[in-house]
């Protein structure tokens, strides 16, 4: 059992005064949850920092102590099946899901737990995590003011043919070979693996940094998806891929892309910012798929879209995210080109 603390790794400190705590989800989960107060004041509201497949709160302590610097209350978590939220697989290290209504049962339970935090509400999600607060969205249950989604995965590129990896999961899934690796999966987390050729960042610090976070919390960390995961990761996908998903979204949404994304598909993120009614894309061209922990260049890069994005507090709620946009955020990131993103579509920074 994963103790309510957080993993303390001496070149990587997690920010401290930070509250650690356990919640169960209506269907029985146990989650690992944390937050903190912001550095500085006036307080903005708060942001749910939401994490994509594999990841551990401890990977984002670089992202939660800027976004505490901005003034904002800070609440992170662990999806089931990562982390220090309960494992449903005797063999801990597999990344399994059962199906796609225990995420929508933990994501519930977020939203319930951010309650407790001062409005005004905002999510940064990325990958995974991302594509679920989109369908969140979709449905109406994400109760926010903005969401952010950084390389959101509405589709894999790293399967070649996912038509049939797709049958092939879901054969296998009612086979009863659902808590069983993908073939060839094994133990070792993603993170731990060679920095040449990843697919992750191309910043060689934070990759080691990640690496031995990984390594050493290993308690923590998860190896390869199981075919479970894979037909739920499609099932979501699926969803948002209709035609009328993306028209289903109210929450103000900017969906930022990486333009050397070898994981999730960036096209596929472009068509469906295209149907976005109250959201704009920006891809960033030179970055992997983990944004966060790409080099300052990028980050500044995703610093400059999110500051424009995100006020703290209600300046307008008529303003469309193209307005926001066009009121400031192209002017910060092209050094003050007037050159806006249009609505609906996708805008590579230079």
């Amino acid at each position: 059992m994963v103790e309510a603390e957080l993993f303390a790794l001496p070149e990587y400190p997690v920010p401290g005064h930070g509250k650690v705590w356990f919640a169960t989800t209506q269907d029985g989960a146990r989650l690992r949850f944390a937050s903190w107060r912001p550095t500085v004041k006036p307080a903005r509201g708060t942001i749910v920092l939401v994490q994509g497949r594999a990841e551990f709160i401890e990977r984002f302590s670089e992202t939660i102590a800027e976004l505490r610097r901005r003034g904002f209350h800070v609440l992170t978590f662990d999806w089931r099946g990562q982390g220090g939220s309960q494992r449903f697989t005797q063999r801990g290290r597999k990344g399994h899901v059962g199906r796609l209504r225990h995420y929508e049962h933990d994501l519930a339970l977020v939203m319930a737990q951010m309650r407790a935090l001062p409005e005004p509400y905002f999510v940064l999600a990325h990958s995974m995590g991302a594509a679920l607060c989109l369908d969140a969205a979709r449905r109406g249950e994400l109760p926010v003011s903005r969401l952010v989604a950084l390389a959101p995965m509405l589709g894999l590129t790293m399967i070649e043919r996912p038509g049939l990896a797709n049958r092939l999961a879901s054969l296998m899934f009612w086979l009863g070979l659902g808590k069983a690796f993908v073939p060839g999966g094994g133990d070792t987390a993603i993170a731990t693996k060679p920095f040449e050729g990843n697919r992750l960042t191309a910043d060689p610090v934070r990759y080691a940094r990640n690496s031995a976070l990984s390594a050493q919390a290993r308690h923590l960390s998860i190896g390869d998806p199981t075919i479970a995961w894979v037909r739920t990761a499609f099932r979501l996908m699926a969803r948002l891929n209709a035609p009328s998903a993306a028209l289903d979204v109210h929450v103000p949404t900017l969906v930022i892309a990486a333009g050397r994304d070898p994981v999730v598909s960036t096209p596929a993120i472009e068509r469906f910012a295209a149907r976005l009614k109250t959201g704009s894309a920006l891809v960033l061209p030179t970055a992997r798929h983990e944004i966060l922990m790409e080099t300052d260049d990028i980050r500044a890069q995703f610093w400059a879209a999110f500051d424009a994005f995100i006020p703290g507090e209600d300046q307008g709620a008529g303003n469309s995210a193209r307005e926001q946009l066009e009121g400031g955020l192209m002017q910060r990131l092209a050094g003050g080109r007037d050159d806006p993103a249009s609505a609906g579509g996708a805008a590579a920074i230079p």
